[in-house]
């Protein structure tokens, strides 16, 4: 019951709060409404209810007058009103649509039909920026050093533990600039592509056809909207298709598909099935409209603000970086912890002189800032900041950065065909009849050269085809010569559509018989219907008999067939078993060859009922397919993409099996498949009798993962959705483990459920499409890869938009792959020196008692300055070798940061720094104080004795410490050369790769390795830096000693490389990075 009052509440307020954002404009006419919220038109609108019909006058605001509050849904009338007086109320027509000058007038008054974006949440943002990631525990380090330096410091206080305090927050501002930045420049980067993405839509004004852009969009603009289209303002539709369907996902949060109609029945605006509601999908069909609301006054304008609250779900990347952060933290914790307890169990007792207070939580402090590679998060930010900018680069366009590293992992990609897979470009090369068959060029020269007269077969033929096409010539090219005019409607339209102007008068064709009906095609019924008089003065009251023309699959309309009309005796023969043998033959000849076969039949029927009434519409459904003549058939042809074949080849080469799923003809598939390299095996595919087979010889207990090759099937396989109607989870478990698969003759439903059967058995899916039905499976995938040409659905469902060529999704598993190798060198390299070596020195002094080796304000300086310059070089570091060569990264187990990388950069790399850093301070000490290494280990408090040690006054003692740490410090900065040069490569030999030569060139290393010394220098030398930061010049011979240091890193692991090369299954190579 709690529950229940809750959610009541909830709604109560969401109610309130809608409410609260509509008002009327004072001394408006008509329905004129204002509202002054931001929105951002590309969050996804969860709304918390199930439906639209919000009542919003139920509840009232405390204290809020009541008739201040308008129910804005409830006085809506558009969808109650006829059409001619909704076109009155417009001053527009159903037929000529807006005069221009009214189209200038009302934009004028009501503005561009945009949604303002949300204004960003600049305060949250800033508080993730300043105290996100490492910054919450260098915070403390902050604060600790501001309490050391006062009170604790009183009354001498330390102006290092000060300014220590005022460069961490530098450190934490400089980080928080990079994240701003990261967030700013990939914002722009994104937006600059995102203008590229065409939202166009199809209007009338003046009687003319065109397709404009959808932020032109006038109230009172006639609209027309066809299947795959994003509806572009709140429409009410005056004429509809039968089966004209609205996807209103984005607003009400369900998949079911709303029918539109003519008609409405109902009260509210918002349930109306006659109004096309803005952002909404045409999932089916096609309509015309008004638009009667724009821009911020349509239904998501007015409520999306609601709906800006939807958390986002952290990136692969992001869950992989913050492991790593709690991973360090926790460290850090425990090390601090250690120092803290051993003081208070220890030192404060046994050695009071040695670590005051202060001292000891500047040591806590400082093994803080030493383990902490305060470097990574900005070293994070460029290189994700970059890889947006190559993305760019090669026409990708991400919806987030993870979904670039996400194709990194992918194993299995199902590819739609036309449009995705072929150019979507289809042309005519072949038409005939049942017993006579031409090519395009043959049949134009027959129907120029025909004098049977008008019933003749071809000329029939050409009437069909005329006849039965939902696709027209855009008015703004219909100037231009055929081949370059636009055209509005489907790919498969549109080339029926150029192919009969060219061989005949098709305008004269339309004007002697006006169409009355039309069902369009969709990809269920594979189908498509017009209806027209059989003359121009026909009345369509009359119950005369009227020709309907069927277009579509042959194999979905032959079982309907009674008759052909014959190219040989021009006139109807029976359709029997020879008649369909021959067309069957046709068919498959053509689709071997790669064609897409079109089946036109023809009937004569008188309906019953009256046109444009609802029980018209489902006679003419059910009756319009029975008895059907064959007229001919048709053979278009869609080339596949230039580059599809070397895709193909490039993502097999990547360990990802590349299948089809369309909703084409099998045969016609195939041999599609064939050329562009999905079926590559010259034997006949498999089909559903042979895995049907294999179900039989299956062992009983559980199959490997496919993942692996070696479990796989290595035979093609070409099924049919009628195949999949019968398939259970035997026959997906032998069908999943196929090389090769070509899907044909799917369903939007079989798509999806072909993704969700490969995800099932531990596949990473990315789905590629163009079209409305690809939809549902590019959702479902692991990553939706849509194409820029394709429908605004497809577009809205993916993950991915591929802005250039198809080759470009090669170009997005390479950079999945490159940033994920590049971030692993990048921390490679931070962490011996920038963790590793620095934090030794606090334990080293804590627990040894030896003079502190490196201060604080050195281990920023390395983390911060020294190390970021060189690491920043690898995130322009080419491939190592050609990543499609990896097999796809197991996102569950292969981490970015993982038990070897850390051998690798504390036990390996880490250890030789820290023992040569270590050495070298020490032999300064024997060198230039005489202290041997003896006298200095267990010194504690000695060494601070205000009488001097070991023959040294206080103050000669402070000086050598602090020459000392920056001894450390520069040996430090001088050996991550070695490392800079050893971590460019996991395993070849610099000789094999280096920077210098074109194939792996690099230079930037050197300007960063030079940037770090000058920057070592300036630290070390700076007059002012020494007094604040007690730094002191570092002696001549401690400037070249580490040089050959820094070659011996460098040997060491190439000694490494060479033993893991040589050996590849030994010990050393197991646990290699």
């Amino acid at each position: 019951m709690s529950s229940d009052k809750d959610s009541g509440e909830e709604k109560m307020q969401t109610r309130g709060d809608i409410r609260e954002e509509l008002r009327p404009i004072s001394g408006a006419p008509g329905l004129a409404y204002h509202d002054s919220s931001a929105v951002d038109p590309n969050v996804s609108l969860a709304i918390g209810f199930r439906t639209l019909s919000i009542q919003v006058s139920e509840h009232q605001h405390p204290g809020k007058p009541q008739e201040d509050v308008v129910n804005f849904f409830e006085q809506l009338t558009y969808h109650n009103v006829s059409v001619e007086k909704l076109c009155s109320m417009f001053a527009t027509t159903a037929d000529r649509g807006l005069d221009n000058v009214v189209v200038a007038r009302n934009i004028q008054r009501d503005g561009k039909n945009t949604i303002a974006k949300k204004k960003p949440k600049y305060l949250w943002k800033m508080i993730t920026y300043l105290f996100g990631g490492f910054c919450s525990i260098l915070w403390v380090a902050v604060i600790i050093f501001f309490i050391c330096w006062r009170p604790l410091g009183n009354p001498h206080p330390q102006p290092t533990n000060l300014a220590l305090a005022i460069l961490i927050i530098i450190v934490i501002l400089c980080q928080a600039s990079f994240s701003a930045f990261q967030d700013w420049s990939t914002s722009r980067i994104m937006n600059s592509i995102l203008d590229l993405i065409p939202s166009e839509c199809i209007v009338i004004r003046e009687g003319k056809t065109s397709r404009i852009q959808a932020v032109d969009l006038a109230v009172g603009d006639l609209v027309l909207l066809s299947v795959g289209n994003k509806v572009p303002a709140d429409i009410r539709l005056i004429e509809t298709s039968d089966d004209v369907r609205f996807d209103r996902a984005v607003l009400t949060g369900e998949s079911e598909e709303v029918e539109g109609s003519i008609d409405s029945q109902d009260e509210s605006f918002l349930e109306a099935p006659n109004v096309a509601l803005m952002g909404t999908h045409v999932t089916n069909g096609h309509a015309k409209g008004v638009v009667v609301l724009t821009g911020g006054k349509t239904v998501m304008g007015r409520i999306s603000k609601l709906t800006n609250k939807t958390k986002v779900k952290p990136t692969l990347i992001q869950q992989e970086i913050w492991r790593f952060v709690r991973i360090i933290i926790g460290c850090t914790v425990l090390l601090a912890l250690s120092i803290l307890i051993i003081w208070l169990a220890w030192l404060h007792h046994g050695h009071s002189g040695f670590m005051t207070v202060p001292q000891m939580l500047s040591d806590v402090m400082g093994c803080v800032v030493a383990f902490i590679p305060e470097g990574v998060p900005i070293a994070v930010t460029l290189t994700l900041t970059l890889i947006a900018r190559r993305m760019k680069n090669i026409s990708v366009l991400p919806k987030s950065l993870a979904t670039v590293e996400t194709l990194g992992c992918v194993t299995v990609i199902c590819s739609d065909k036309t449009g995705t897979l072929t150019q979507n470009k289809m042309s005519v090369m072949s038409a005939g009849f049942v017993d006579q068959t031409y090519t395009a060029q043959e049949f134009r020269e027959n129907l120029a050269t025909d004098s049977a007269g008008e019933e003749s077969a071809i000329r029939l033929f050409h009437r069909a085809a005329v006849l039965c096409n939902g696709a027209t010539f855009d008015s703004a090219t219909a100037d231009l010569p055929l081949e370059n005019r636009e055209i509005n409607g489907d790919a498969t339209d549109g080339a029926i559509l150029r192919f009969v102007e060219s061989v005949g008068d098709a305008p004269a064709v339309r004007a002697s018989k006006p169409e009355i009906y039309q069902i369009p095609f969709n990809s269920r019924n594979k189908w498509m219907l017009t209806m027209h008089n059989s003359s121009p003065f026909q009345d369509a009251e009359k119950k005369s008999a009227s020709l309907i023309f069927v277009k579509g699959a042959p194999d979905v309309l032959v079982p309907s067939c009674t008759s052909y009309y014959s190219a040989v005796t021009n006139d109807i023969q029976p359709f029997d078993s020879v008649a369909r043998s021959k067309l069957i033959a046709t068919q498959e000849k053509w689709s071997r060859g790669g064609q897409r076969v079109i089946l036109l039949c023809m009937r004569e029927y008188i309906p019953y009922h009256t046109a444009g009434t609802n029980d018209f519409s489902t006679e003419i459904s059910k009756k319009g397919l029975e008895e059907l003549t064959v007229v001919g058939i048709l053979g278009l042809m869609d080339p596949p993409r230039p580059e599809s074949a070397l895709t193909v080849k490039d993502c097999r080469r990547a360990g990802v099996r590349f299948f089809m799923v369309t909703g084409d003809f099998g045969l016609t598939a195939a041999a599609i498949a064939r050329q562009i390299g999905i079926i590559t095996t010259h034997a006949e595919p498999d089909s559903l009798a042979d895995v049907v087979k294999q179900i039989h010889d299956m062992p009983g207990d559980r199959l490997p993962s496919c993942r692996d090759p070696a479990n796989r099937i290595q035979k093609s396989l070409v099924l049919e959705g009628k195949d999949l109607v019968l398939f259970t989870e035997d026959h997906w478990k032998i069908a999943t483990r196929y090389e090769e698969i070509v899907f044909a003759r799917t369903t939007p439903e079989q798509k999806l459920g072909i993704v969700n059967a490969f995800q099932k058995r531990d596949n990473v899916v990315a789905v590629t499409g163009d079209g409305v039905n690809d939809a549902p499976a590019l959702k479902a995938a692991d990553i939706g890869v849509a194409v820029v040409t394709g429908s605004d659905v497809a577009m809205e469902a993916a993950d991915l938009v591929l802005m250039g060529n198809f080759d470009s999704i090669v170009g997005g598993i390479r950079l999945g792959r490159l940033v994920f190798q590049n971030l692993q060198k990048v921390i490679a390299y931070l962490l011996p020196a920038g963790s590793w070596s620095e934090v030794w020195p606090v334990l080293v002094n804590a627990y040894l008692g030896v003079p502190l080796p490196l201060s604080s304000f050195l281990m920023i300086i390395i983390c911060c300055f020294t190390d970021l310059a060189p690491c920043l070089s690898l995130i322009m570091e080419k491939e190592e070798f050609d990543l499609l060569t990896l097999p796809p990264r197991n996102h569950k187990k292969d981490h970015l940061i993982n038990l070897k990388i850390y051998t690798q950069a504390y036990l390996f790399i880490g250890m030789i720094e820290m023992v040569c850093a270590h050495a070298m301070f020490f032999f300064y000490f024997w060198r230039y104080a005489r202290i041997p290494i003896g006298d200095l280990f267990l010194a504690f408090e000695k060494y601070n004795d205000p009488n001097g040690f070991d023959h040294h006054t206080a103050a000669d003692l402070v000086n050598f410490n602090n020459t000392g740490q920056c001894v450390y410090f520069v040996t430090l900065v001088i050996m991550q050369w070695g490392n800079l040069l050893s971590v460019r490569n996991k395993r070849l030999s610099i000789f094999q790769a280096d920077p210098i030569r074109k194939q792996r060139r690099n230079i930037w290393p050197f300007f960063g390795a030079i940037l770090a010394l000058i920057i070592a220098i300036f630290v070390t030398e700076v007059h002012g830096l020494q007094t604040l930061f007690l730094t002191a010049p570092v002696p001549v011979e401690f400037w070249f000693i580490p040089l050959p240091l820094a070659l011996a890193v460098l040997i060491m692991d190439e000694i490494r490389k060479l033993l893991v090369r040589t050996y590849p299954k030994g010990f050393l190579a197991r646990i290699a990075w």
